[in-house]
């Protein structure tokens, strides 16, 4: 059975079984590596991209549900108007140690910020719950966030 997505701009016609999850099509059919496979189980965040501006675990995501979505990956991020600006900032405040999780962190932040464009510490500690890091960059990641956040998209703030 033959599925149209849309990733990243792109439309994709993908010849597999409804079921299939999304993740798997992203790293396996289309080389999309960014996103990760952590827990399976859309516990740990790994593998977040946005569906139509949502951030939702690709892991557990089947291929039905993002027919004539909008699918952003983390490789596409550079192109969203939050995306650029959270990727400065994660780089500026070293918002990552091993980098695992970092990809559906940027995702999830890029997400928040779309959606509400001057979050406060709490609003995001609350949206950023639902991703995982072993490693402890939490704080890091809320300090990125909250300068993404700041930054106008002028060039002022990063």
């Amino acid at each position: 059975m033959s599925t149209a997505i849309h990733i990243n701009g792109a439309r994709h016609e993908i010849d597999a079984q409804d079921q299939r999850l999304l993740l798997d099509i992203l790293r396996n059919e289309l080389g999309l590596k960014g996103s990760h496979f952590g827990c399976g189980a859309g516990n740990c965040g790994a593998c977040m991209v946005l569906v139509d501006e949502v951030p939702v675990y690709a892991c557990n995501t089947p291929l039905w549900s993002v027919a004539g979505k909008q699918v952003l990956t983390v490789e596409g991020l550079a192109r969203h108007p939050a995306g650029a600006r959270v990727q400065r900032a994660f780089i500026k405040h070293g918002a990552a140690q091993c980098g695992y999780c970092t990809s559906g962190m940027v995702v999830a932040a890029a997400g928040l910020l779309a959606r509400c464009p001057a979050p406060d510490g709490r609003q995001i500690r609350e949206h950023m719950d639902r991703n995982l890091c072993r490693c402890g960059s939490h704080l890091r990641v809320i300090r990125a966030i909250s300068d993404a956040a700041a930054d106008s998209g002028d060039g002022g703030g990063s």
